[in-house]
C-alpha cells in the first residue's frame, strides 16, 4: 500500500490567517478591535503610569525598566510590582511591554557594547516575567559602517547568546526586533533587510518561537517606506506576510513623523499633524490584517497632555474620520530639544567641579561610536 500523501506546508500568509485572533483588550470594548497602547513615564511610580493610561483612554502600556540613555538596571526589582500587575489586570489591559535602553546595538563591531547590549538585553528579559511583560523591544541598531551582511550575522549571533543564556518558560516575554529608520548605518529599515535578519537567526538555530517584531511607523517613512495610503500599507502587510509571516509581527509603534519621505531620520509627531498624514495612519490602524497586533504611541509630549489628544486622534482614523482637528500650539518644553541658555556669568577660573565635568565631555561622545 502506497503512504497517505503528506499535505502542502502552508505558507507563512495561510498559517497567519488561521490562527490570528485580534489584540483588542477587555478595555478596547466598544471602541477598537485592536489594542493601543501608550509608552508613559514610570519615574512617578508603574501604578500610577497604569493608572494615567487608563485615565487618557490607553488599552495598553510600554515602559522603561531603567534609564533609557544607560546600560545600569535596578539591583532590586520595585516592591510595588504586584500591585502593578494586579492594576494592570483589573483595568483590562493588553500586552506590557518592555523598551530596552537605546545604548542597545545588536549589529555593532565594538566587543565592548556587544557584550553590555547582550547583559542588557539577557537582565530584560529575565525580569520580564515579574512586570507582566509580554515583549522585549530593542532597536537592532547599527553595523557602523561595516556593511550590512556582517552587521546582520552580529545580529543573529547577539541574539542566539541572550535567548541561549535566559531559559524559556510559560510566562517568557518575546524579544521583539524594531525596524530602522536607516540613519547612521542602521540596520532593518525595509523588510528586506528584516528578512536578512530573520534568515540568518533561523540559519543558526535561534528558538524563533521567542522572537517577533516590531513596526515603527516613522521609522519605516524616514526610510523611504511608502505609507501613504491604502494601497502602500497593503503593499507592505502583503510582502511582510510573504516573506516573514504575520505572525512574527506583533507589536506597532504607531506615530507619525517630523522627518520628511525618505530622510533616514527619526523624529516622532503627533498623529495626524506630520509627514506621514491621516490617510497612511488610518489605513496602518484599521488594516483587517493588523488586528492581531498590539499597538503602542510613542508621540512626543505624553507627560504633558499630548497622550490623550493622540489617543483620541488615533480612535477617530480607526473609525474612518481621516479630517482631523488641526494640533494646538506646542508649548516650549514639547518642542525644544536644547535647553534654554541661560546668560553668560562673568569669565572666572574654572573649579575643580567644572574641569571634572568638561574632563567628562569626550567619553560621552565616544559612547555614541560603539
Amino acid at each position: 500500500m502506497s503512504p497517505t500523501p503528506r499535505k502542502p506546508a502552508a505558507t507563512p500568509a495561510s498559517a497567519a490567517r488561521r490562527r490570528l485572533k485580534p489584540s483588542a483588550p477587555p478595555a478596547a470594548a466598544g471602541r477598537l478591535d485592536r489594542m493601543l497602547g501608550a509608552h508613559l513615564a514610570a519615574g512617578p511610580g508603574l501604578v500610577k503610569a497604569a493608572d494615567r493610561a487608563a485615565a487618557v483612554g490607553a488599552m495598553g502600556l510600554q515602559i522603561f525598566t531603567g534609564n533609557p540613555t544607560g546600560w545600569a538596571r535596578r539591583a532590586e526589582l520595585p516592591k510595588e510590582l504586584p500591585a502593578f500587575r494586579a492594576r494592570m489586570k483589573e483595568l483590562g489591559f493588553g500586552p506590557l511591554a518592555v523598551h530596552a535602553a537605546y545604548l542597545a546595538n545588536l549589529a555593532g563591531p565594538n566587543p565592548i557594547f556587544r557584550e553590555k547590549t547582550v547583559e542588557l538585553l539577557r537582565h530584560e528579559l529575565r525580569v520580564a516575567p515579574e512586570y507582566g511583560a509580554s515583549f522585549v523591544n530593542v532597536h537592532i541598531g547599527s553595523h557602523m559602517g561595516t556593511g550590512i551582511d556582517v552587521g546582520v550575522k552580529r545580529v543573529a549571533e547577539a541574539v542566539e547568546k541572550i535567548l541561549d543564556a535566559v531559559p524559556r518558560d510559560e510566562e517568557s516575554a518575546l524579544l521583539v526586533l524594531e525596524n530602522s529608520a536607516g540613519g547612521g548605518n542602521g540596520i532593518g529599515e525595509s523588510v528586506e533587510e528584516l528578512i536578512q535578519i530573520h534568515e540568518a537567526m533561523a540559519a543558526r538555530g535561534v528558538d524563533m518561537e521567542r522572537v517577533g517584531y516590531c513596526i515603527d511607523s516613522a521609522h519605516l517613512w524616514g526610510a523611504g517606506v511608502a505609507l501613504a495610503d491604502d494601497e502602500d500599507v497593503e503593499r507592505l502587510v502583503r510582502e511582510f506576510d510573504r516573506r516573514i509571516g504575520l505572525e512574527k509581527l506583533v507589536m506597532i509603534h504607531y506615530n507619525d513623523s517630523k522627518a520628511t519621505h525618505g530622510s533616514k531620520l527619526d523624529r516622532h509627531q503627533h498623529i495626524g499633524g506630520g509627514e506621514v498624514g491621516a490617510r497612511g495612519l488610518a489605513a496602518l490602524i484599521s488594516h483587517p490584517r493588523l488586528a492581531h497586533v498590539n499597538y503602542y504611541l510613542e508621540t512626543p509630549g505624553m507627560e504633558e497632555g499630548w497622550d490623550r489628544l493622540n489617543i483620541d486622534r488615533s480612535l477617530q482614523l480607526a473609525q474612518g474620520n481621516l479630517k482631523l482637528k488641526p494640533l494646538p500650539a506646542e508649548s516650549p518644553a514639547t518642542t525644544a530639544k536644547k535647553p534654554v541658555a541661560k546668560k553668560s556669568a562673568p569669565r572666572t577660573k574654572p573649579t575643580s567641579v567644572a574641569k571634572k565635568a568638561a574632563a567628562k565631555k569626550p567619553a560621552a561622545k565616544a559612547k555614541r561610536g560603539r
